[in-house]
């Protein structure tokens, strides 16, 4: 292991339990983890790569999961500093536009059609981690979809405010939750939950729950999310009137056993089982719905063949998450994020596998290949890059690696 690196997080680690006044033994139990592992990461021995320790550590402190880990990153390139660039810009738009202040614009001339045509390419651009671009049109489609949305009433009215939500779902929230911008991330989920109270929908309703999940996860907080999350869920099992009704539900579960992963109050055991009943709720759903785009998401069966991934992972069942990952094609998405997600948490798994470290490195790589912007923000990721730069691994590997540290922004 670096030493440097580990030595930073611990670093981080031990000046806010002391900031709090707490013994090792104290955040240890809290944490749900043995003394002698809090003293080895806090001392620089043990790498912090697993979120639910991240969870576990920062939900203890009350902070923050990003005082640990350092997100958001100084962008290390281009691309990533243009988004990056872009958020003052749309936090200003964020500040600015809500429901009961009319906006201080014209309504745009074009008609709804085209203002659709927009929604969906910001969500493209979503999931292709084109955030630099998306970052930059957000503020003018924000604003204009506002003031269109003022400017008519009945059913035009609702139709202006559902592409509102899906405006703010998942071009706004999700890009700015990846970017590291949590707070940012929940102003976006409240501006879209305040257009979806008008629209009286409880599928809408559940909809905002599901992105609320996400914002209370990235904030550190599993158990609120996961209460987020079932009470969404609760709802919509009363109006599965539709596919993307069921496609949603698929959604929900999945998020549910994504935060039960992080979340520490309960015995390993016990959490790991819950998590195979959400995967089993889902892949259920999946097998009827088939493939989707419901929600500007990419529910179906090779999401919930990613998420099996990703969920072992988080676990720490590593050898589990590998097994799971035959058989995934993640390439049947057009969703470069999705498939990003796919590589860099079979990369995770892979590093603390012994000897496959060397197919470690490829996995990480082929995640930065398609997505780049999203991997080179992703703390797991620079966690795992850290902590494979220090083992003994073939030289074109190590080279490979080398170069990818690099772009990541990481001292070497």
């Amino acid at each position: 292991m670096d030493e440097e690196q580990a030595r930073r997080i611990g670093e981080r680690l031990r000046s806010a339990r002391r900031q709090r006044g707490m013994s090792l033994r104290s955040l240890a139990g809290l944490a749900g983890v043995s003394v002698g592992y809090l003293s080895m990461v806090e001392n620089g021995h043990r790498l912090l790569d697993r979120s639910s320790h991240i969870s576990a550590f920062a939900e203890a402190l009350q902070i923050a999961p990003s005082e640990l880990t350092g997100q958001p990153f100084a962008p290390a390139g281009p691309h990533a500093s243009a988004a990056h660039e872009a958020i003052p810009a749309l936090r200003l738009a964020l500040m600015g536009l809500t429901m009961a202040t009319p906006p201080d614009r014209r309504p745009p001339e074009e008609p709804v059609a085209v203002l659709a045509e927009r929604v969906e390419t910001a969500n493209r651009l979503y999931h292709a981690a084109e955030y630099g671009t998306l970052a930059a049109g957000l503020p003018a489609l924000l604003a204009d979809l506002h003031s269109a949305a003022e400017a008519v009433e009945g059913p035009a009215r609702h139709e202006l405010l559902k592409l509102l939500a899906d405006a703010y779902h998942p071009a706004c929230t999700l890009l700015l939750k990846n970017l590291g911008y949590t707070d940012l991330a929940f102003i976006a989920v409240t501006r879209a939950a305040e257009a979806i109270a008008e629209l009286d929908d409880p599928v809408y309703w559940a909809l905002s729950g599901f992105f609320h999940t996400h914002v209370l996860m990235s904030a550190g907080s599993p158990t609120q999310a996961l209460a987020q999350a079932t009470a969404a869920a609760n709802t919509l099992e009363s109006h599965l009137t539709s596919p993307d009704a069921h496609a949603l539900l698929g959604e929900l579960h999945l998020i549910s056993a994504t935060s039960l992963t992080q979340d520490r109050q309960r015995p390993g055991n016990t959490r790991a089982d819950e998590v195979r009943g959400h995967l089993a709720e889902a892949a259920d759903l999946a097998g009827r719905t088939g493939e989707t785009r419901a929600w500007h998401l990419n529910f179906g069966p090779t999401n919930v063949g990613i998420h099996q991934v990703s969920l072992n992972t988080d676990l720490g069942l590593h050898g589990e998450a590998v097994t799971a990952g035959d058989g995934v094609h993640p390439e049947a998405l057009d969703a470069p994020g999705r498939q990003a997600a796919f590589h860099a948490d079979l990369g995770r798994s892979l590093a603390h596998l012994r000897g496959r470290e060397a197919e470690a490195v490829t996995s990480l790589l082929a995640a930065e290949q398609v997505a780049p912007q999203r991997i080179h923000a992703n703390a797991q990721v620079r966690n795992t890059v850290e902590y494979l730069t220090d083992r003994q691994l073939p030289a074109h590997t190590a080279r490979d690696l080398r170069g990818l540290a690099h772009r990541i922004g990481l001292p070497l």
